[in-house]
């Protein structure tokens, strides 16, 4: 595809020494499309992804359409943005744009910034970015008036409205000038957007960018197959294996990014997350660490993420796989910034997840590369490789003289150089504590091929866990070998016997899968009912999650147990239906 060059637009002299000065000479898609749109005096709803320069794209034009001979600075252009470091983001970026343009005047209004320095910024600016709350309540002070605005701009309208501010953007609307032009970027085009769009714009340009447009060419895209009950040991081998310099990590749920960022700080990494439940101060301090590489490894859900603008994230892993394609696009568009290359890695259990992975790949128009996960000998091997590299780098550049001469005063106590020099290597790569090896468990492959040879390495021995759902709702055998094979990793073939009682359910699982049953079942909803799981091992139940109380699996447990015990002693083992017994 032909390159837009800036200087075919035609810009503003100054503003295109500016873009130069930032080390750009070719226009994006998105920027070749829409500046000339905004330029002629059109409203624009744009489509476009995260990392395509949407910032320049609408920053440029209202730039030029600020009028810096007035009097009195009056605000002429609006920004508005979803999040506190998204607005600091585009005011950054405005600034280097705006670097050689002296009568351009900035403020920058949000939440947790000291209001004071907002006031005496907005007296003479005609340029705002901020957000819709804080726009809002300068609104009702009479320090933010619209009577002369003349262009507004919603970037990604859509996390606007899902954040809750569609009544503050529709009000800030109706308080500008009916002659303002409009300017809309979203990642996606939900109804509701399309609805604002009709309401508060005439006539708008459609722009759209593909998403195979997006630097998706340079990101290696794979995926890992985990139980979902050791989905943490999972990112911690991935973590060891592919060392990061800088990575992130998606998670879909605020208590996760708690849980998994408590769960890496206690193996030994270095990682810090953020959410919207983070005071602004935490926020801006996590995010600063960040940036200055101090953190390497940041956890964050996808609302928190919006304002990460890091150029050097080499790793984007989706602990959880992201609710849509827009979303997965905008986690991995965050490495593989600024013509560099990334990866990106998803992390799914059982088949659902694997066909919802299937699907990304088909919508984004990309391969996603199904890897194993690392071994415990594989993470030695490659950090013992790595670590000899750094010893060569540094002993070709030369060792500290200063060394040599504790290596003499070792070598005079009878040590040789061999023992000196692996007793430094030790001080200096000490052995790391890795958790246990998992691939075995969630090689489907490796499954079904000894299903078709045979090789089992021996009879498997079988436990019973319960099920408190049965026949009266409606369950069928196929219902839960779905639901146990989905949430465990189990292939079909390695779930036993199952018995369908009206209220409950017994099935034989693999005795040492029986945990993973277990801890994968939690929160399982089977034909549509929550369900809960335990375990029965002989008469003794596993005792790190006990049974529900007064739940039908624990009335079935202690009714089991106590028949077993009246038969042992020879009294009456009176049953209504016979339950079988199952090997192991």
């Amino acid at each position: 595809m032909t390159q837009t060059q800036f200087s075919q637009l035609e810009l503003d002299p100054r503003i295109e020494k500016a873009v130069e000065a930032m080390g750009f000479d070719a226009a994006t898609p998105i920027q070749a499309q829409v500046i000339p749109l905004i330029r002629a005096g059109a409203d624009v709803i744009a489509k476009s992804q995260t990392g395509t320069g949407k910032t320049a794209a609408f920053g440029i034009p209202a730039l030029e359409a600020i009028d810096t001979a007035e009097e009195k600075p009056t605000i002429q252009a609006l920004i508005l943005c979803p999040t506190r470091e998204l607005a600091q983001q585009a005011g950054e970026e405005l600034r280097k744009l705006a670097r050689f343009l002296p009568g351009i005047r900035l403020a920058e209004v949000y939440g947790g910034a000291n209001m004071e320095r907002q006031f005496i910024q907005l007296r003479r600016c005609n340029v705002v970015v901020g957000t819709p709350g804080r726009v809002m309540d300068h609104m009702r002070r009479k320090t933010i008036k619209l009577k002369n605005l003349r262009m507004v701009i919603l970037d990604e309208a859509d996390e606007m409205l899902n954040m809750g501010f569609k009544e503050d953007i529709e009000t800030i609307l109706r308080e500008t000038p009916p002659e303002r032009q409009t300017v809309l970027f979203s990642a996606t085009m939900p109804p509701a957007i399309l609805e604002l769009a009709k309401t508060f714009q005439k006539n708008p340009q459609m722009v759209e960018i593909d998403k195979s447009q997006v630097t998706i060419e340079r990101i290696d895209q794979s995926c890992v197959e985990t139980p979902i009950s050791q989905k943490k040991e999972a990112l911690d081998l991935l973590l060891r294996f592919h060392r990061p310099r800088r990575a992130l990590i998606f998670c879909n749920t605020k208590h996760m990014v708690d849980e998994l960022g408590e769960y890496l700080n206690g193996r030994g990494f270095s990682a810090e997350s953020i959410h919207g439940d983070l005071k602004q101060v935490q926020r801006t301090r996590v995010m600063n660490e960040f940036k200055r590489g101090r953190v390497a490894i940041l956890i964050a859900t996808d609302v928190a993420a919006r304002g990460i603008d890091v150029s050097d994230v080499d790793y984007v892993i989706n602990y959880d796989i992201p609710m849509s394609t827009e979303y997965y696009v905008h986690r991995i568009g965050r490495t593989a910034r600024a013509g560099k290359s990334g990866s990106a890695i998803t992390l799914f259990s059982g088949k659902r997840q694997m066909y919802a992975v299937r699907d990304l790949a088909r919508a984004v128009k990309a391969e996603i590369r199904q890897d194993q996960l690392p071994t415990r000998e594989e993470i030695r091997a490659r950090e013992e490789q790595g670590n000899v590299e750094a010893m060569a780098a540094l002993l070709e550049a030369g060792p500290d003289q200063s060394c040599e001469g504790m290596v003499e005063a070792l070598e005079e106590r009878g040590f040789s150089p061999r023992q000196v020099a692996a007793a430094a290597l030790s001080l200096c790569f000490p052995q790391r504590d890795l958790p246990a090896d998992i691939h075995s468990q969630v090689n489907r492959q490796s499954r079904r091929e000894a299903d078709r040879t045979g090789v089992k390495g021996g009879p498997t021995a079988y436990t019973e866990v319960v099920v408190d759902i049965g026949s009266a709702n409606g369950v069928e055998t196929k219902h839960l070998v779905g639901a146990i094979t989905e949430r465990s990793g189990l292939s079909g073939r390695e779930v036993g016997k199952i018995h369908i009682l009206p209220d409950y359910s017994v099935v034989a699982v693999p005795a040492d899968r029986a945990g993973d049953v277990v801890e994968s079942m939690l929160g399982c909803k089977i034909c549509g009912r929550p369900t809960h799981t335990v375990r029965l091992a002989g008469t003794e139940r596993t005792k790190s999650r006990p049974a529900r109380p007064g739940s039908k699996a624990a009335r079935f447990a202690a009714e089991r147990i106590e028949k077993r015990q009246l038969a042992q002693r020879g009294g009456p083992a009176r049953r209504k239906k016979k339950i079988p017994d199952f090997e192991g």
